[in-house]
Protein backbone atom coordinates (compact mmCIF):
# COMPACT_ATOMS: atom_id res chain seq x y z
CA UNK A 1 0.00 0.00 0.00
CA UNK A 2 0.92 3.96 -0.26
CA UNK A 3 2.65 4.94 2.21
CA UNK A 4 1.32 8.53 2.20
CA UNK A 5 -2.48 8.69 2.52
CA UNK A 6 -3.70 10.77 -0.73
CA UNK A 7 -5.54 13.86 0.53
CA UNK A 8 -9.10 13.14 -1.66
CA UNK A 9 -8.92 9.95 0.15
CA UNK A 10 -8.33 11.71 3.56
CA UNK A 11 -11.07 13.89 2.91
CA UNK A 12 -13.64 11.06 2.21
CA UNK A 13 -13.49 9.23 5.32
CA UNK A 14 -15.90 8.39 7.78
CA UNK A 15 -16.62 7.02 10.84
CA UNK A 16 -19.08 4.68 11.28
CA UNK A 17 -19.25 2.36 14.91
CA UNK A 18 -16.41 0.03 14.90
CA UNK A 19 -15.34 1.29 11.28
CA UNK A 20 -14.68 4.75 13.11
CA UNK A 21 -10.77 6.17 12.36
CA UNK A 22 -9.10 9.21 12.02
CA UNK A 23 -6.11 10.05 10.06
CA UNK A 24 -3.99 8.17 12.76
CA UNK A 25 -4.89 4.90 11.17
CA UNK A 26 -3.53 6.02 7.61
CA UNK A 27 -4.77 3.79 4.85
CA UNK A 28 -6.58 1.82 7.32
CA UNK A 29 -10.68 2.49 7.63
CA UNK A 30 -13.84 2.99 6.05
CA UNK A 31 -14.42 6.19 3.08
CA UNK A 32 -17.22 7.44 1.16
CA UNK A 33 -15.84 8.82 -2.04
CA UNK A 34 -17.91 9.27 -5.46
CA UNK A 35 -20.65 6.91 -4.40
CA UNK A 36 -18.29 3.78 -3.21
CA UNK A 37 -18.29 2.63 -0.08
CA UNK A 38 -14.90 1.72 1.05
CA UNK A 39 -13.39 -0.61 3.90
CA UNK A 40 -9.65 -0.57 4.01
CA UNK A 41 -6.99 -2.88 6.02
CA UNK A 42 -3.02 -2.53 5.96
CA UNK A 43 -2.60 -6.49 6.78
CA UNK A 44 -0.70 -6.23 9.74
CA UNK A 45 -3.02 -7.37 12.00
CA UNK A 46 -2.19 -11.00 13.28
CA UNK A 47 -5.73 -12.56 11.43
CA UNK A 48 -4.79 -10.99 8.43
CA UNK A 49 -1.59 -12.66 7.97
CA UNK A 50 -0.05 -9.99 5.65
CA UNK A 51 -2.67 -9.69 3.52
CA UNK A 52 -3.69 -5.41 2.46
CA UNK A 53 -7.50 -5.70 1.78
CA UNK A 54 -9.71 -3.19 0.45
CA UNK A 55 -13.79 -4.14 -0.24
CA UNK A 56 -15.73 -1.64 -2.58
CA UNK A 57 -19.28 -1.48 -3.09
CA UNK A 58 -22.36 0.91 -3.99
CA UNK A 59 -25.71 1.01 -2.93
CA UNK A 60 -27.42 0.84 -6.09
CA UNK A 61 -24.79 -1.91 -8.33
CA UNK A 62 -21.48 -3.91 -8.21
CA UNK A 63 -18.77 -1.34 -8.77
CA UNK A 64 -17.40 -1.33 -12.49
CA UNK A 65 -13.60 -2.13 -13.40
CA UNK A 66 -13.09 1.53 -13.99
CA UNK A 67 -14.09 1.90 -10.74
CA UNK A 68 -12.31 -0.74 -8.69
CA UNK A 69 -9.14 0.78 -11.20
CA UNK A 70 -9.75 4.14 -9.37
CA UNK A 71 -9.83 2.41 -6.34
CA UNK A 72 -6.58 0.74 -6.92
CA UNK A 73 -4.80 3.34 -7.34
CA UNK A 74 -5.60 5.41 -4.61
CA UNK A 75 -4.42 2.34 -2.20
CA UNK A 76 -1.55 1.55 -4.13
CA UNK A 77 1.26 2.25 -5.96
CA UNK A 78 1.06 1.90 -10.13
CA UNK A 79 3.74 -0.71 -9.97
CA UNK A 80 2.01 -3.10 -7.66
CA UNK A 81 0.01 -6.29 -8.67
CA UNK A 82 -3.57 -5.95 -6.77
CA UNK A 83 -5.57 -9.33 -7.28
CA UNK A 84 -9.52 -10.01 -7.36
CA UNK A 85 -9.70 -13.78 -6.35
CA UNK A 86 -12.64 -16.00 -7.32
CA UNK A 87 -12.22 -18.50 -3.83
CA UNK A 88 -14.21 -21.99 -4.31
CA UNK A 89 -17.69 -21.38 -3.91
CA UNK A 90 -17.40 -23.40 -0.58
CA UNK A 91 -15.23 -20.31 0.70
CA UNK A 92 -17.73 -17.67 -0.41
CA UNK A 93 -19.16 -15.12 2.22
CA UNK A 94 -21.24 -12.84 0.79
CA UNK A 95 -21.93 -10.36 3.18
CA UNK A 96 -23.15 -7.36 1.14
CA UNK A 97 -24.70 -8.10 -2.45
CA UNK A 98 -22.76 -5.40 -4.39
CA UNK A 99 -18.97 -5.90 -3.02
CA UNK A 100 -15.89 -6.46 -4.53
CA UNK A 101 -12.42 -7.13 -3.32
CA UNK A 102 -8.74 -6.28 -3.76
CA UNK A 103 -5.93 -8.10 -2.13
CA UNK A 104 -2.17 -7.92 -2.11
CA UNK A 105 0.08 -9.91 0.15
CA UNK A 106 2.71 -8.12 1.41
CA UNK A 107 4.59 -11.71 1.75
CA UNK A 108 4.93 -12.57 -1.57
CA UNK A 109 4.50 -11.27 -5.44
CA UNK A 110 2.11 -12.63 -7.43
CA UNK A 111 3.66 -14.31 -10.46
CA UNK A 112 1.61 -13.23 -13.40
CA UNK A 113 0.80 -14.89 -16.66
CA UNK A 114 2.92 -14.21 -19.75
CA UNK A 115 2.38 -10.88 -20.62
CA UNK A 116 0.69 -11.57 -24.21
CA UNK A 117 -2.43 -12.93 -21.81
CA UNK A 118 -2.63 -10.32 -19.26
Amino acid sequence: MKTKIPEILEQSRVCIGVLASDESYGLCGAFYIQGLRIIADDGKDREAEGWEHVSVSREDRTPTWEEMCFVKNLFWEDYECVIQLHPPSSKHINIHPNCLHLWKNTHQNVKLPPGVLV
